[in-house]
């Protein structure tokens, strides 16, 4: 094997423990803290309006700069930049676990959002160079499998930690296995090519105008809706510059270069379609559940099997992914998440709650069977020097998707449609992401 083919072992399987380990600690550190939220307003004597900006600014910050440390990534390497962020987001965490004022709470948890953004820009592309290209499928099966794992326990973890120790020690448990994979990837991770131009720094500001603008004016356009509007108008605007300024550029800092390829461009739509989809589904199902009289307890039973069978789904279908097309993979998990939320809307609300999980998890496989071969092409079809900018348009896809999602939600849920008609959505967005993907056997 190569250099140029992926890491000799040992090392290939350090190394992948090093990455694992970093998404470990970012996903779980997420799913904890939203279940500390109202613990932390308590004790820092906040309204719950104010404490939920600990997610937004953390977000806000991922959003606004994922496509800058991609294309900085290419220029000084993806090891230097992977490492240097996830350092910040270790002391960011610490900083967070020892802030004596919301302000200072609020500060660190926006260093923490610049630590991450290096992380999920970047991961994409090491996985890449740590792997041979007939892994590739399987290795982006382990990250999503890790991601499911950690998005699963993350919440129950959470509410343990909280039953014996105040929320600060959320933010301190994973310090020790940052570090830890701070000092395993300093000795294992692959030294990458390095492109031979400058950073782009004012393309960088307008990225970050763009899409911080963006999103923010999406999320404010139900409570604020004319200075989201405003947002929004900006953000736009910040991004018709942007793209105007890279069209001429051979590696722009938004990668436009790689949408011209039309198996990256099917993949980058066909992931928003599926981000969507899931955000329509996985955040209807609880208010399904409970409007049809199931308590609290019977309903996060009934939510378990998706994370579950996302688990078992994403490393089977990364498997396949290395030895049948894609777009055949795709299509059977789209399909499969579209006919899951059919039959969550078809069952009546007395349906035994087994019939009901087993319904979710079906949901839960058809997305993780779609999502991994989709990355992977998205990844695999990018030119192996672009793989900065490749990683980091898979996370924007991502977070735009369940940007989307969350959105259609809120919107449907205020014209009174109800979490039916906003499954129906996600069904609708899901048969969309299986159509797109097909589009792969003409090309």
């Amino acid at each position: 094997m190569t250099p140029q083919d992926g890491l000799p072992q040992p090392r290939r399987s350090l190394a992948a423990i090093a990455i694992l380990l970093s998404i470990l600690v970012t996903v779980l550190d997420t799913s904890m803290i939203n279940v500390a939220l109202p613990a932390i307003a308590r004790d820092l004597g906040v309204a719950p309006a104010s404490v939920i900006w600990l997610s937004n600014g953390y977000q806000l910050v991922v959003v606004a700069t994922l496509i800058s440390f991609a294309s900085l990534a290419e220029i000084i390497g993806f090891r230097r930049v992977y490492l240097a962020g996830f350092v910040v987001y270790v002391c960011a965490s610490l900083a967070c676990a020892l802030a004596p004022s919301f302000p200072a709470l609020v500060a660190a948890r926006v260093m923490q959002g610049i630590g991450a953004s290096a992380v999920m820009a970047l991961t994409a592309g090491l996985i890449r160079y740590t792997y041979p290209g007939s892994h590739l499928g399987r290795a982006i099966g382990y990250n999503t499998l890790t991601v499911a794992l950690a998005g699963a326990i993350g919440p129950t973890l959470g509410s343990v930690i909280l039953a014996f120790g105040p929320w600060p020690w959320l933010f301190a448990v994973g310090v020790p296995l940052g570090l830890a994979a701070i000092v395993l990837g300093g000795l294992t991770l692959p030294e990458t090519p390095r492109a031979h131009r400058r950073f782009d720094a004012v393309a960088a500001a307008l990225a970050a105008l763009a899409f911080g603008m963006l999103f923010l004016g999406i999320d404010l356009a139900f409570a604020l809706p004319w200075a989201g509007a405003v947002l929004m108008a900006g953000g736009i605007a910040a991004g018709i510059t942007l793209i105007r300024r890279d069209l001429t550029r051979p590696a722009p800092l938004l990668p436009l270069d790689l949408l011209r390829l039309p198996p990256v461009a099917i993949s980058a739509l066909a992931s928003v379609c599926a981000f969507a989809a899931w955000s329509l589904g996985f955040v209807s199902l609880p208010f399904h559940f409970i409007a049809n009289g199931h308590d609290q307890a019977a309903t996060g039973f009934m939510m378990t099997p998706w994370p579950v069978a996302l688990a078992v789904a994403a490393p089977l279908a990364g498997r396949l992914s290395d030895r049948l097309p894609t777009a055949l993979l795709c299509m059977l998990g789209g399909g499969t998440l579209a006919i899951a939320l059919g039959l969550v809307i078809a069952l009546p609300g007395a349906a035994p709650v087994v019939l009901l999980g087993l319904a979710v998890g079906l949901g839960g496989f058809g997305f993780g069977f779609f999502q991994t071969p989709n990355n992977r092409t998205m990844l695999s079809a990018a030119p192996k020097a672009r793989s900065g900018g490749a990683g980091g348009m898979q996370a924007t896809a991502r977070l735009l998707g369940q940007t989307i999602g969350t959105t259609l939600t809120a919107l449907i849920f205020q014209a009174g449609g109800g979490p039916k008609l906003a499954m129906a959505a996600g069904a609708a967005f899901a048969l969309a992401a299986a159509g797109i993907s097909m589009l792969r056997r003409k090309i």
